[in-house]
């Protein structure tokens, strides 16, 4: 298999663009910011990757292993904005009209969907890109899988040299460095007074954290060593919380990712309800242009 894989994060890139526009309604007067922004979006990211199988992936709830690990992940989280909530639903219809597979597995995590889709890719022989600004996706950089950030004006694809700016150790030590650091956003508490520089020189030094607590005498700081030592039990929790399962994405068959045509019709229909003007206009020109060419 060859071409390209592009991954979406769906709520992520929803989020971003619920805020990014605050007021915009139908002319029903329903909400339609977030449909907007993500169409608009979703649009910039396949004209400049072109990727010839894309998907959308939804959450589909929190991982039961990981709750029963750590009944606080991810407890600090607000709920999903009503009218957010409403209009994810009008993209799940949109996304098959505009030719975009679109993947939510019940009691699942998109990140551990993204991680088996994108492995999955790679190994088929797929370019894959991740399009999220999650940190966790940084474990996933490897030959064959990049990611773009929406937040990076760049326009370009990270890869390993993007992940050692950004942490200062090596993907493949991203999952020990999060161990050490602990994520605010998903509420995994880290190592007291162990922030990112300081994580990534002791990964620098003792390579993982199981090479870290091998070699612990080894810390200079009686402090810092003594931080670790009490914090052992939740730095080997924290790698697992961490640590994306992609084996629960054994059930999406990579074939049905890939690119099909939109479907003129639906997409008119759609953005003449949403009172989308110049997306209406532009699928009706580019229409007529084909009507041309046959």
């Amino acid at each position: 298999m060859q071409g390209r894989l592009l991954i979406v994060d769906g709520h992520a890139y929803a989020y971003r663009a619920f805020f990014a526009i605050r007021q915009l309604r139908s002319p029903s007067g329903a909400p339609v910011n977030a449909v907007f922004g993500f169409v608009k979006m979703l649009g910039r990211l396949l004209a400049w990757l072109t990727p010839t199988h894309r998907v959308v992936v939804w959450d589909g709830g929190l991982s039961e292993e990981r709750l029963a690990s750590l009944p606080d992940y991810k407890a600090q989280r607000p709920e999903l904005p009503v009218e957010l909530g409403e209009q994810i639903g009008e993209l799940e219809g949109y996304l098959p009209a505009a030719g975009v597979a679109s993947v939510c597995l019940p009691g699942v995590e998109a990140d551990d969907v993204i991680a088996g889709l994108a492995q999955r890719g790679a190994a088929a022989g797929l370019e894959v890109v991740v399009a999220s600004s999650d940190k966790d996706f940084m474990q996933l950089v490897q030959p064959g899988i990049g990611l773009v950030n929406p937040g990076d004006k760049t326009a370009r694809i990270w890869g390993a040299t993007e992940v050692r700016e950004r942490t200062g150790v090596e993907p493949s030590q991203v999952v020990d460095w999060l161990a050490l650091v602990g994520d605010s956003v998903d509420n995994i508490p880290g190592v007291p007074g162990v922030g990112p520089k300081t994580a990534a020189e002791l990964l620098r030094r003792f390579g993982s954290v199981d090479g870290l607590y091998g070699r612990l005498s080894e810390v200079d700081s009686d402090r810092l060593r003594g931080a670790l030592a009490a914090a052992e039990g939740a730095v080997r929790r924290n790698c697992e919380l961490v640590r994306l399962r992609g084996a629960v994405a054994s059930g999406v068959e990579l074939e049905g990712l890939r690119a099909r045509p939109s479907e003129t019709g639906r997409l008119v229909e759609l953005f003449r309800r949403w009172g989308f003007r110049s997306l209406l206009a532009e699928v009706e020109a580019s229409a007529a242009a084909q009507a041309v060419l046959l």
